[in-house]
């Protein structure tokens, strides 16, 4: 009698544990892609008085060497999400790291400031594509029940480029050059690609995705509208002229056009009918709102530190690099807490955590100095690594496979809102705040006075984010019901 064939015990364990191999190692394709994005906004800043040396250009000139990346982000996110929904995740994301790569490449031997600029867009539409569609793939390699895990590590990724890039890039310029600022870029590149093409699942056939066209009318319009805000919010180095609110009335025009454009147009870039879903909507505004606190403290908090507690550039560079440090070393752990308690609940524990942290933030330095200052830091930013974690898995766990890539470009779009505004309204409450009309030549007491006010507005911001999670998920449980 024939015995049915049946795998061996180690084989079925060897097969399960190759898959798992290769889903870490698709993993980490994904977060090498955060970590390079993310670096290279970072390591960029620390570069512009070299390069405006290098290439004898005013500090407004070289600023765009910074501004045309974080636009081109920003502007095009969404679209690029919505282009991988369409077209193939896969093979946009690996195109994505190419271009980013030899953007990289093509910053670091540019003879001309113009040229460098230009690279720089390029390398923010590469930078687009891989923040968009990284966090679009953790649905399709990871289980359900470890989302939490792979947002945590991907935030944690971010986190470290984010603080990484200041120090790698003084080291960097002190020891080769400017050039080397963007040419590190290109080997880390060329493994990201490496691992994505070898890990990452190929892209699947989904007829209804290859019937639908691409929005090219709503692209273009959520194109200028987020370029009009984003400078508006960018132009003037925090002061409001005629000019940023010339760009802020045409942002607000070119919602209004895309509204409309999008209620019309057969396949259109942004479902309208999905900001109905109260999660989402509450995920989102929450995010801007979240994000426009953690920028708060990038903004207040070198003054803080240089003009009312008295500490050196370099000390103050020490101290402000605490809160991505933290922020990466808890990314993880904070992962794993929103798999194991859920995200919902997790965002509300990440939210409390950030009011706590700016309360603190508001009282703890004026009694302590500096040690209240980086013990309000280490409750604010573990709060926040875990809202990020919590809030992009609630957001992610339920998304359509077809609508991952947008909805992953409108959450990254909502973060990056949130970080232009908080610096030009979070800095214009600081200034208002302190009573001064130049923060760089305020006293002590009215930065202190700023300092206090800035992070009790900042408290609210997170009490409003708070009850509007709450909301949502009440709205959710009703419709449930």
């Amino acid at each position: 009698m024939l015995k049915p064939i049946v795998a061996e015990p180690d084989q079925c364990v060897a097969g399960q544990e190759e898959r798992t191999f290769s889903v870490r190692w698709a993993l980490g394709s994904l977060a090498l892609a955060m970590l390079l994005s993310s670096l290279g906004t970072s390591i960029a800043n620390v570069g512009l008085p070299t390069l405006a040396q290098a290439f004898n250009a005013s500090f407004q000139q070289v600023q765009w060497v910074v501004i045309v990346y974080l636009l081109a982000i920003t502007t095009l996110i969404v679209s690029v999400g919505r282009l991988g929904d369409i077209a193939g995740r896969r093979r946009l994301l690996l195109a994505g790291i190419v271009l980013f790569t030899l953007a990289s490449g093509l910053s670091g031997m540019a003879p001309t400031l113009w040229l460098l600029i230009a690279a720089r867009a390029a390398q923010g539409l590469g930078a687009a594509v891989m923040m968009a569609l990284a966090m679009a793939f953790v649905g399709e390699i990871v289980p359900k029940a470890r989302t939490g895990r792979a947002m945590g590590l991907l935030g944690t990724m971010s986190a470290i480029g984010t603080a990484l890039g200041p120090s790698l890039g003084g080291v960097l310029i002190a020891a080769v050059g400017w050039q080397a600022i963007f040419l590190v870029n290109v080997p880390l590149g060329v493994g990201a690609f490496v691992l994505a093409h070898r890990h990452l699942p190929a892209d699947i056939g989904r007829p209804n995705t290859k019937r639908a066209g691409f929005d090219s009318l709503g692209t273009l319009l959520l194109a200028l509208t987020l370029s009009a805000y984003a400078l508006a919010m960018t132009i003037g180095r925090g002061s409001f002229g005629p000019l940023n609110i010339a760009l802020l009335a045409a942002a607000f025009l070119g919602a209004g056009l895309f509204v409309l454009a999008e209620a019309k147009v057969a396949s259109p870039l942004i479902r309208l009918a999905m900001l109905r879903d109260p999660v989402l909507r509450a995920g989102l505004v929450s995010s801007l709102l979240v994000s426009t606190v953690i920028m708060a403290t990038l903004v207040v908090g070198p003054f803080y530190l240089s003009r009312a507690l008295g500490l050196e550039a370099a000390l103050v560079g020490l101290v402000m690099s605490m809160g991505p440090v933290m922020s990466a070393l808890s990314g993880v752990p904070a992962g794993r807490l929103v798999d194991r308690f859920g995200a919902p609940s997790m965002v509300k524990v990440g939210l409390m955590a950030m009011a706590a942290g700016a309360i603190a933030l508001s009282v703890l330095p004026a009694i302590s100095g500096i040690a209240g200052y980086i013990a309000a830091i280490a409750i604010l930013t573990p709060g926040y690594a875990l809202f990020q974690a919590a809030n992009n898995t609630a957001v992610m766990m339920d998304v359509q496979p077809d609508q991952r890539g947008v909805i992953s470009g409108m959450l990254n779009l909502s973060r990056n809102l949130g970080l232009m505004s908080g610096a030009s309204v979070m800095g214009a409450v600081f200034a208002l705040a302190s009573g001064a009309i130049d923060i760089a030549t305020a006293r002590p007491e009215a930065i202190a006075t700023g300092m206090q006010i800035t992070f009790a507005v900042a408290a609210l911001l997170i009490a409003a984010a708070l009850a509007i999670v709450a909301g949502g998920r009440a709205q959710t449980a009703a419709s449930q019901s």
